[in-house]
């Protein structure tokens, strides 16, 4: 084949004239670089490789990171894990191994990303974000992705992501605001854990986090450097209250001092709030994760406490009268999971009560159908959703009814 005949099949004098005028129009003093890049642009990207790893989360717990190619560059993105997971949660594939962190590595998942999930996606387009989904949805063919493994799945998800929203040129928010059809995303507001209690931390507040929300920054940089802030102030006024050796901090990075007492945990980052200046401007979130507590139809508030009294037991409809005084005595905005996670009855009445957001997170396990359920029958008006157990197919199924409460996820997370 001559030089002319090669040119002529794959139309590269046009595309070669095309970059040449872009360049010229472009004054750009490099057209070498511009005009590769130029043409570099004008191929399709497709996925060529999937290629996954074990690597140590922030906890130091094995999970999973993969490298997405395109013909475009790599892509890569690691999989968050939460501390807890319910009953309807999708799996998150673990070896099961003793004798290897615990049972907890993921070379399974990974030994399904790199023999499976890889050779099902090549020569697909990353912008083609559901149909990348539902190729791996389609290769599990399981309820709760148990075959695969959600954190398998998820991986290699948040890396196609990536690098559809690479080809696009767009950030990576606005591609999936693109493929969410919101056409005027929020940017959320950042919550920041201060104290830890419950099952994150050992000490005996049953509360499982106290937050602290800017809501007040016009920026996320200004949100980032209020919430730090507020964290720092609230060292010290533990230090001064109670001692250093108070100062430990929770799994989560919280704070965890000696207390029991909702109202001594909440005065302590109210005055860390005053001291920040900024007041009106930071706003107070609980998760109570009350699931954790719960006896029968009874709220144990001395569940951590090694020396328990038997006296601080409260029944659902104490705890409403709780919730209450604290959201009129402190600038309570949002309260994550206020009852056990089939108590629909009080979590309804509490939320239409109106007194603050209420979050759905054990509640609703980031499970499609008690979503609906949720959504159907106001049980919440917030929910957590975990992208470990996402379900693009389910979800969608229901994404009309989702919007009321997607849209209050950016104020509690």
């Amino acid at each position: 084949m001559s030089v002319q005949e090669y040119l002529d099949k794959h139309l590269l004098s046009r595309k070669l004239e095309d970059a040449v005028n872009a360049a010229v129009r472009a004054k750009t003093s490099d057209p070498v670089l511009f005009i590769s890049n130029h043409m570099r642009k004008a191929v399709q990207s497709v996925i060529t490789k999937v290629k996954a790893r074990q690597i140590l989360d922030s906890r130091g717990i094995p999970t999973v990171e993969v490298d997405l190619y395109t013909n475009k560059g790599m892509f890569r993105a690691s999989v968050p894990s939460g501390n807890s997971t319910g009953m309807y949660e999708a799996v998150e594939l673990r070896d099961g191994d003793k004798g290897v962190y615990l049972g907890n590595g993921v070379a399974k998942a990974v030994k399904n990303i790199n023999d499976k999930i890889s050779e099902a996606l090549v020569g697909m387009d990353p912008t083609l974000q559901s149909q990348i989904d539902q190729a791996m949805i389609d290769l599990d063919k399981t309820e709760k992705k148990g075959e695969l493994g959600a954190n398998a799945i998820l991986a290699v998800s948040i890396a196609a992501c990536r690098a559809g929203a690479a080809e696009k040129e767009v950030p990576l928010y606005k591609h999936i605001a693109d493929l969410s059809g919101k056409t005027n995303p929020t940017l959320p507001v950042p919550a920041f854990t201060v104290i830890s209690g419950g099952k994150h931390a050992g000490s005996n507040l049953a509360i499982q986090e106290i937050m602290v929300l800017p809501i007040g920054a016009s920026k996320f940089e200004e949100a980032l450097r209020m919430g730090t802030e507020t964290y720092h102030h609230l060292k010290a006024v533990i230090t001064e209250k109670s001692g250093a050796h108070n100062c430990n901090v929770g799994e989560d990075g919280g704070y965890a001092p000696n207390i029991s007492s909702f109202r001594e945990a909440l005065d302590l980052v109210k005055e860390a709030i005053s001291r920040t200046g900024y007041n009106d401007k930071i706003k107070i979130a609980l998760d109570v994760a009350a699931t954790n507590f719960c006896i029968g139809k009874r709220y144990d508030l001395d569940f951590q406490s090694p020396q328990k009294s038997g006296q601080n037991f409260k029944s659902a409809e104490d705890m409403i009268e709780l919730y209450k005084e604290l959201c009129s005595e402190y600038p309570i905005v949002s309260i994550e999971d206020p009852f056990d996670k089939e108590d629909w009855e009080h979590i309804k009445y509490i939320s239409n009560l109106g007194i603050c957001q209420i979050v759905g997170d054990d509640l609703l396990m980031s499970n499609a159908k008690r979503i609906e359920k949720a959504i159907t029958e106001s049980a919440c008006n917030a929910l957590l959703l975990k992208e470990l157990q996402k379900d693009w197919q389910t979800c969608s199924n229901i994404k009309s009814q989702l919007g009321p409460l997607l849209d209050c996820v950016s104020k509690a997370s």
